[in-house]
């Protein structure tokens, strides 16, 4: 059984690590958030400790790997994005493995610095990048692959999920903070582009707004039209007429791929992986945060050349 620590214990997104941490054997000890309604604690691991201050829970941290036989094995990070690269680099220097959510870091300095850590301290961070185990993704991969070395597939992405007036108020509406609509919701797609269609050799944006952006990539096997938004005006009405607020399609050679199943156990099995030693690391996270930093600092053309059907309304 590994140890464990939590940092962001309060976030949508950490209920999934409690669970993948119960279900693969394992304990938290510790655990921080400054919000301090925690009654999920007590669904998971009650006997947790808890901080609302950050630097009294480092200090447990420390304290508690230099005294106890049985060392904190792994922080797991579910802070928001702009608290990542610190977070990070304090659990490697008190000697535990990091396991982050998405984004890893939002800027491309960071990932120096974390890997400067890593290199300093000996142990890794490891990113959830779960669409690369979803079943469907990998058939989709094994198709591309026994394809012609010289085929280019033709996508078009589509990600909606619609956000009330609560999100713009949030760290998530600050671009500083979130890194912007690409970052924020789009990173685990444009990976899962990637680690499918190969690297990233041309890239155009479109437009990049406050709720909205599309663009399009040219991929090593792939064309892509990509639109990401949070306006739920953006979702066509038959899905509207359904009383759906997310709108996900993802085509390829006009197919639809459908992946909307699948989902509930993918944390649980990326934390196996991880503790297998085949987790996804520093450098498999590196290419879409450069990507998004390129995508958010880019000058948008507007609707020219081959852009998103969506990009027209």
């Amino acid at each position: 059984m590994k140890n464990f620590v939590l940092v962001g214990a309060a976030g949508y997104i950490a209920e999934r690590h409690m669970r993948a941490i119960r279900e693969t054997g394992n304990t938290i000890v510790a655990a921080t958030d400054q919000f301090d309604v925690m009654g999920r604690m007590d669904s998971f691991f009650p006997e947790a400790e808890f901080f609302l201050n950050e630097k009294e829970f480092e200090t447990f941290v420390a304290q508690w790997q230099k005294s106890h036989v049985t060392p904190i094995d792994y922080t797991s990070i579910c802070s928001p994005n702009y608290k990542h690269a610190d977070h990070i680099q304090a659990a490697l220097k008190n000697q535990s493995f990091a396991i982050c959510e998405k984004p890893l870091v939002l800027y491309p300095e960071e990932l120096e610095r974390i890997e400067q850590a890593e290199q300093t301290t000996g142990k890794k961070v490891f990113n959830i990048l779960q669409l690369r185990l979803h079943p469907t993704i990998i058939a989709l991969r094994e198709k591309v692959k026994q394809a012609a070395p010289d085929k280019i597939f033709d996508i078009d992405l589509t990600y909606i999920t619609s956000r009330g007036k609560w999100y713009y108020k949030s760290w998530k509406g600050d671009p500083s903070k979130s890194g912007g609509v690409a970052t924020n919701i789009g990173i685990h797609f444009f990976d899962m582009l990637q680690w499918i269609f190969g690297e990233v050799q041309h890239s155009v944006v479109h437009t990049y707004e406050a709720d909205k952006a599309a663009g399009f990539l040219q991929l090593k096997n792939a064309r892509v039209r990509w639109f990401l938004s949070l306006d739920y005006n953006s979702i066509p009405q038959e899905a509207k007429d359904k009383g759906m607020r997310t709108y996900r399609s993802i085509t390829v050679e006009n197919e639809e791929i459908e992946f909307s199943g699948g989902f509930t156990d993918l944390h649980t099995q990326s934390y196996q992986h991880i503790l297998e030693g085949n987790g996804f690391g520093l450098q498999e996270a590196k290419p879409c945060i450069l990507l998004t930093h390129e995508l958010r600092n880019s000058h948008p053309i507007g609707a020219k050349g081959d852009y998103h059907p969506f990009l027209k309304a």
